[in-house]
């Protein structure tokens, strides 16, 4: 994954290289194109907002391909091995009830945290749970897309 290029040289890319970088991010060719594209961009917000733009205005095919690319949701929790089996269990009831996997930005998460998130995520209706899906999914973009780029004013080369 690309890591820390700087804003700068991101929009100095050329086109391919510019939508391979972004699509290692979201794993999707018409998000990471249409981002590269909108280039030069100011600063980090403003191609943040534009890729969460960009993802919310995805049809619902895109947003299942872009489901489809993503590893199925599996941690080992070494204070916890017994939650290994328990989120494999929740996250075939969650692929059962709604017909794709578990996505959910778990920086900060435990496995107890993660459980009970599936267990609230699984009373959700269809239409409600793509919305929540589409969330989750722009928090995700965001850090992979901030680990791209870097800190905003760039790494300071000696």
């Amino acid at each position: 994954m690309h890591q820390g290029m700087g804003l700068e040289a991101y929009n100095a890319l050329p086109m391919r290289r510019a939508v391979h970088a972004v699509y290692e991010c979201c794993y999707s060719v018409p998000l990471a194109a249409d981002l590269a594209r909108g280039r030069p961009y100011a600063d980090h917000e403003s191609l943040f907002r534009q890729a969460d733009t960009l993802l919310f205005s995805l049809g619902e095919d895109s947003i299942d391909g872009v489901l489809q690319a993503y590893p199925l949701f599996g941690c080992r929790w070494a204070h916890r091995p017994d939650a290994t089996a328990q989120l494999e269990t929740a996250m075939a009831d969650y692929r059962r009830r709604f017909g794709f996997s578990f996505v959910m930005y778990t920086a900060d998460c435990d496995a107890d945290t993660v459980l009970a998130c599936i267990a609230d995520r699984l009373h959700n209706d269809h239409e409600t749970e793509r919305k929540v899906v589409r969330n989750e999914l722009a928090r995700i973009n965001r850090v992979r897309l901030e680990r791209m780029l870097g800190p905003e004013g760039g790494f300071y080369n000696w």
